[in-house]
């Protein structure tokens, strides 16, 4: 997931340092749920939705996997289980103007002010 997430040309982290092989772990074990999808024995893309607040903490496609589909797959069944499992309202951040964002709103996600210039807040409904 880190080699994904380490790869992508979007929303790009500042300092690989910042999210370590502990945070997945601790993510996917104690604050909430993931989901891979893999071809080859490789990641191709992954999402991490945190229980514990209802927020979407990760969802990435390998670059050269894009297009195939598997972005909204995940997006998908990420919601579904989260809502399934009792919440009613989740939210994330990307980065304005990203593919991302337009990625959320194409999929229902509202703007949810206010928010720094360097940040777009979203929510979703339970619908």
């Amino acid at each position: 997931m880190h080699r994904v997430r380490m790869a992508v040309t979007e929303n790009v982290l500042s300092d690989a340092s910042l999210i370590s092989h502990e945070d997945y772990q601790q993510h996917l074990v104690e604050l909430g749920c993931g989901w891979v999808v893999e071809e080859n024995q490789k990641i191709l893309g992954f999402a991490i939705g945190r229980l514990t607040d209802a927020n979407i903490w990760a969802l990435f496609v390998a670059p050269g996997s894009e297009g195939r589909g598997i972005g909204g797959q995940l997006h998908d069944v990420m919601i579904s289980h989260m809502f399934s499992a009792g919440q009613t309202q989740l939210w994330l951040s990307t980065t304005p103007g990203t593919r991302a964002e337009r990625f959320y709103s194409q999929r229902g996600w509202q703007y949810w002010p206010p928010h720094p210039a360097d940040e777009v807040r979203m929510i979703l409904q339970k619908t």
